[in-house]
């Protein structure tokens, strides 16, 4: 959808108010650039206080024109959200709690949403909350190799067992946001990233391999890996919040002409820095994952199940994947070619990259 079909078509107008949080990050930088490319201007830029912003910064400097403003604070506090949340139309929620904490992420995923979602419900302005969940939310368990995974697919049900304090966390904000819009009314979209790869991104994605015992490990073998280049999955975001008649709609987000793991690894080697690997069979890996999985439970506690089948399941086995309602609904298609950002990804890595 080009910019005039969008601006004439949208949702709200471009001279009103838009809120992004997380406006500092790896995504959330470019869901900000997409939004002044297509015209709307008055930008509530949400980041932490800790936040790097010159990337940021650089992006607005590029629209003198616009009203965009960069504001700093926390989502945990309520006095900020209410801040953060003031006048905005639509509101694109990027801010994530990361790592292997459990109580971290919940607290950086759940609670910080919880306030915002507060403050959104006072302010009475907000018409759609973008909620940007994970694709990982997924569970593919009962999905025979090589079959879709796509939206109608099984969300995961075996929280203790993933034992992934992201997935968790992510699970947790989603089932908060849909009680909210059954409570009092908040409509949202929920759009769920793949692996969103590009410039800013240093580590090899965990579903090429992984290098957790001191060596890389490649376990994708000739898997499709679900990719989305930064900018076509800020693109997909923007569409979301804009484009009518999406409410409670979930999309996920998945380019075109998706690599295998393998062609990906040999490429990195070829165009950014040779190193040794190994590779693991799926059956062999997923053998591993039982093993880890039976000793963490016998264990007590000492070692937590960080590996276990459905982690492996999800992360490797073998599925193609689709991005034919994202398509269809919102007019989407990946404006840089996986080709190109590929190649954009390999440049930025050669600048000074490592695969851990």
């Amino acid at each position: 959808m080009n910019k005039n079909e969008l601006q004439s078509s949208a949702i709200i107008t471009p001279s009103e108010w838009v809120l992004v949080t997380g406006a500092g990050g790896f995504i959330g930088v470019r869901v900000v650039d997409a939004l002044l490319r297509r015209g709307w201007t008055n930008i509530t830029c949400f980041v932490r206080p800790s936040s790097d912003v010159d990337s940021l910064q650089r992006v607005l400097n590029q629209h003198p024109a616009s009203k965009a403003e960069i504001i700093s604070g926390n989502l945990l506090s309520r006095e900020d959200c209410a801040r953060a949340a003031k006048g905005a139309k639509v509101v694109f929620h990027l801010v994530t709690g990361r790592g292997k904490s459990f109580p971290g992420c919940f607290q950086n995923s759940v609670v910080t949403t919880r306030n915002l979602l507060d403050a959104l419900v006072t302010e009475r302005s907000v018409i759609r909350l973008v909620n940007v969940s994970t694709f990982a939310v997924h569970s593919n368990m009962n999905l025979r190799r090589g079959a879709v995974l796509d939206e109608s697919c099984e969300i995961e049900n075996n929280l203790e067992e993933r034992y992934d304090a992201y997935v968790y966390a992510k699970l947790k904000q989603d089932e908060l946001i849909e009680a909210y819009h059954q409570k009092h009314g908040l409509p949202y979209v929920t759009v769920r990233p793949s692996i969103v790869f590009g410039p800013g991104k240093k580590a090899i994605p965990g579903a090429v391999g992984i290098d957790t015992f001191g060596f890389f490990l490649h376990l994708g073998g000739g898997n499709l890996l679900p990719l989305t280049y930064v900018d076509n999955c800020a693109d997909a975001i923007v569409l979301a919040g804009l484009v009518k008649g999406m409410e409670g709609q979930v999309f996920n987000v998945v380019d075109d002409e998706l690599p295998t793991s393998r062609f990906f690894l040999r490429s990195y080697k070829r165009e950014v820095r040779n190193f040794r690997s190994f590779s693991v069979p799926y059956s062999l890996f997923y053998l591993f994952c039982f093993l880890w999985e039976r000793y963490a439970r016998s264990s007590q506690g000492q070692l937590p199940p960080v590996f276990n089948r459905r982690f492996c399941a999800f992360m490797w086995k073998r599925h193609r994947f689709s991005n034919q309602k994202l398509k269809e609904n919102l007019g989407w298609k990946p404006e840089v070619p996986m080709t190109e950002a590929l190649q954009r990804y390999y440049a930025y890595q050669r600048s000074g990259s490592s695969h851990s």
